[in-house]
């Protein structure tokens, strides 16, 4: 079948001729392989491009009769976020589209994963006081989330006392399987389901688990959704866990609009194009992506083309890290004009304490809230004669006849986590004790087991299969106890989440990536009714609100506080937006200490890699003082330094670009070093940037630098004086680092302070 997007709901009539050459040449009988591609083409030349395709093919004379010919699929086509199009199409089918006029690149479309309260109160939001005021709340903000769609009817997505849509709004609320038309409001104005990419990878989705429409079957795009824009609500709580004043998104008065291109197995690189392309035509002001890949050259990146796409038109787009961590060079979506979010824990916690036999206590974190467990026997099933893979309790690994009526210990990996519970359950076990492995290090997640279970981090992993590996313990005769002590609040946070992905970027290792950390670790958010909270069909507990885990919840965060500041400053571009969030970005803890990494152990400071700039801090982020700007242009002249030719340059400009002679640095608020270690000469290199004044009119900042180890850093000039508000000035830094050094990367900063703000750059140094 042939299919063509119809964005506005108004049939093109490029679209319509084609429909008729498909039908009067064509049927569906095609036996030819097909793979479905990603084609950029030159502005002007993709319908032409399509047509051409069709035409060449009514006229090969190679064409015995219908059944010896596989018709082409034209899935989408591109015209906002990028000039191209996708569609299936054989071997021979694809040598064609090369060879047309305005053809740029083609590469084959791939499946893209999902990065899978208390929030507001932790980052300093309150009702009524600063950024949360009156102002910054009434003005019109839409918000787009990229994801597996929405239930519309959930209480976070009320529309009391909203006024009506903006006449802005270009966007529709798209009718399909379980949605209509009247399943959007006044807060969900737009939904979109795009599903052709996926359905020619994977097959049909089935709707007997899925839907064909904007409504979310899984959980995860209400969860991020709410997150970002949801409403207030009461009272939330997960089985009354993390039960606070309220629920909140980070600026719950936004308009939100549902885009769903994520399935069950993944997102289609050709969907999640469809859907930014759709976003932009519609006109939201925000795009938030949960998703990733690895990291990539950005010429074969779709998600960094189409949201260069989307900052050209004013969209700020912020973007998941990766849950890859804690190995270095893990970090996806490492885009310059992307803002690229890792994830951190809040001061909440759900601690159980663990008491082995030897009388060693061990403290974990767990959801569950019922009676405790006193003295029961204890079982790792490698030592007990359990099937291959009983160590990590993979399915049908475990024999009941080893686990019925005791504790029953898993090793994290090969697997999901709760799908571990799920195994112990059925075959009788009546709790688990999940342990990190050195690669989890001592991360402490809270998820939504359907048994009492209590996570456990490396170190206290180790002692408790120490005791039952031997240490005086006596063949079955290893017991523990559990205490449940539910939700507390006041721990030691932000620190860094250990599966987070880290730096420095493949991709862009000239950009410090990830950008900043927003909370992302055990995030309580609004969730399908369709879904159970532990993903597991056999699970059949349904909840308003559930309890996950990742950057895709960190992403959101950040989404809807980037909604704040545009709310407040309406005519910001997307850069001085990212500026503003990075340059007030905390690095410090509760504890005025720095922020910690639990990636690498428990009392490591997290670095730039870890979390870019640092924390996010909402309310000094909406008065930064200075803010480093950037244009189209400036980001251009960045890849001209990158040494993309003219043909990678146009997959972005769309348009025929010159680099100039010399590019020039990006003006980005973070500095990054790469260096050749060994060299026999010290390295000197020289950076230029512009700050522009958004706070008091007459101001004066000094500089302030924190060198890294290894590097001496000169500033010129050590003092910028402004006269007026959006003023641009501009300093130099010199950085003479050592010729080489035993660690491989050192870190410090630049901060200029005045007597109202402190604007501060990180600077992360490779010896490579």
């Amino acid at each position: 079948m042939l299919f063509f997007p119809f964005y506005d709901n108004r049939p093109m009539m490029f679209v319509r001729s084609l429909l008729f050459l498909f039908f009067l040449f064509f049927t569906s009988n095609a036996s030819s392989l097909k793979q479905t591609y990603v084609i950029h083409t030159a502005k002007t030349n993709t319908k032409h491009i399509v047509a051409s395709l069709l035409n060449s093919l009514q006229t090969d004379s190679n064409i015995q009769d219908d059944n010896d010919f596989a018709l082409p699929e034209i899935h989408y086509i591109y015209e906002n976020a990028m000039s191209g199009f996708s569609a299936s199409l054989t071997d021979d089918q694809l040598e064609k589209v090369k060879n047309s006029q305005g053809f740029i690149s083609a590469y084959p479309d791939e499946l893209l994963s999902l990065h899978t309260t208390h929030s507001y109160e932790f980052l300093g939001l309150e009702f009524g006081i600063g950024v949360w005021n009156e102002t910054s709340l009434s003005s019109d903000v839409i918000i787009g989330l990229v994801d597996t769609g929405i239930s519309p009817e959930h209480v976070s997505f009320r529309d009391t006392h909203m006024l009506p849509v903006p006449s802005r709004w270009r966007g529709s609320c798209d009718e399909g399987t379980n949605f209509s038309s009247s399943s959007c409001n006044k807060k969900i104005i737009g939904a979109a389901a795009f599903y052709k990419g996926y359905e020619s990878i994977v097959g049909k989705i089935n709707e007997t688990t899925d839907f064909r429409s904007a409504r979310d079957a899984q959980g995860h795009g209400t969860h991020t959704a709410s997150t970002a824009g949801g409403d207030i609500v009461r009272k939330a709580s997960y089985f009354e866990q993390a039960k606070g004043r309220f629920a909140s998104g980070m600026r719950f008065s936004s308009r939100i609009a549902a885009y769903k291109a994520c399935w069950a197995l993944g997102c289609a690189n050709t969907d999640v194009l469809a859907a930014i392309d759709r976003a932009i035509l519609d006109g939201v002001d925000v795009i938030s992506l949960s998703l990733g890949g690895s990291s990539r050259p950005f010429y074969v990146d779709p998600i960094a083309i189409a949201a260069f796409g989307a900052m050209q038109k004013n969209i700020f787009v912020s973007c998941s890290a990766g849950n890859s961590g804690p190995a270095k060079s893990t970090v996806s979506n490492g885009a310059p004009w992307l803002m690229t979010v890792a994830a951190s824990y809040t001061d909440r916690t759900f601690p159980a304490i663990v008491r082995i036999g030897n009388g060693k206590t061990l403290v974990g974190s767990s959801l569950y809230k019922g009676k405790d467990f006193k003295n029961l026997s204890l079982v790792f099933n490698t030592t007990a004669g359990g099937g291959i893979g009983a160590e990590f309790c993979i399915r049908n690994s475990l024999k009941r006849e080893l686990v019925e009526g005791k504790i029953v210990i898993c090793l994290r990996g090969a697997g999901g986590r709760t799908s571990k519970g799920e195994e112990v359950k059925q075959n009788g076990g009546v709790a688990m004790l999940l342990v990190s492995r050195v690669t989890e290090g001592e991360e402490l997640l809270a998820d939504p087991h359907v048994l009492p279970a209590v996570s456990i981090g490396f170190s206290d992993g180790m002692v408790l299969l120490k005791y039952i590996a031997g240490g005086g313990v006596a063949a079955n005769a290893a017991v523990a106890s559990i205490r449940f002590r539910g939700t507390e609040y006041g721990a030691r946070a932000p620190m860094v989440a250990a599966f987070s992905s880290r730096g420095p970027s493949v991709a862009g290792p000239e950009i410090v990536k990830p950008d900043i950390a927003a909370p992302g670790m055990n995030i309580l958010a609004g969730w399908s009714p369709l879904s159970s909270p532990s993903l597991l069909r056999s699970d059949p507990r349904r909840v308003q609100f559930n309890i996950i885990s990742g950057t895709s919840m960190a992403c959101p965060h950040i989404s809807g506080i980037a909604a704040l500041i545009k709310s407040v400053h309406g005519d910001w571009s997307p850069a001085m937006i990212k500026s503003a969030l990075l340059t007030t970005a905390s690095t410090t803890d509760n504890r005025n200490q720095p922020i910690r990494d639990v990636g690498a152990g428990p009392n490591s400071a997290a670095t730039a890699f870890d979390f870019g700039a640092g924390h996010v801090d909402p309310t000094t982020a909406v008065d930064p003082g200075l803010v480093y700007d950037l244009s189209t242009v400036d980001y251009l002249n960045y890849l001209c330094s990158l040494n993309y030719t003219s043909e990678r340059i146009l997959l972005f400009s769309a348009t025929n670009y010159t680099c100039p002679a010399t590019p020039g640095d990006l003006n980005y608020p973070s500095f990054a070093l790469n260096l050749a270690n060994g060299a026999k000469l010290k390295t000197v290199r020289s950076y230029k940037r512009t700050v522009t004044n958004v706070g008091s009119p007459a101001c004066e900042y000094m500089a302030h630098v924190e060198e890294p180890k290894g590097v001496e850093v000169r500033v010129e000039p050590k003092v910028l004086k402004f006269q007026k508000v959006r003023e641009r000035l501009s300093y130099t830094v010199t950085f003479v680092a050592e010729a080489s050094r035993s660690s491989s990367s050192s870190f410090g900063a630049l901060v200029w302070i005045s007597d109202k703000h402190k604007v501060r750059s990180p600077i992360a140094v490779t010896w490579e």
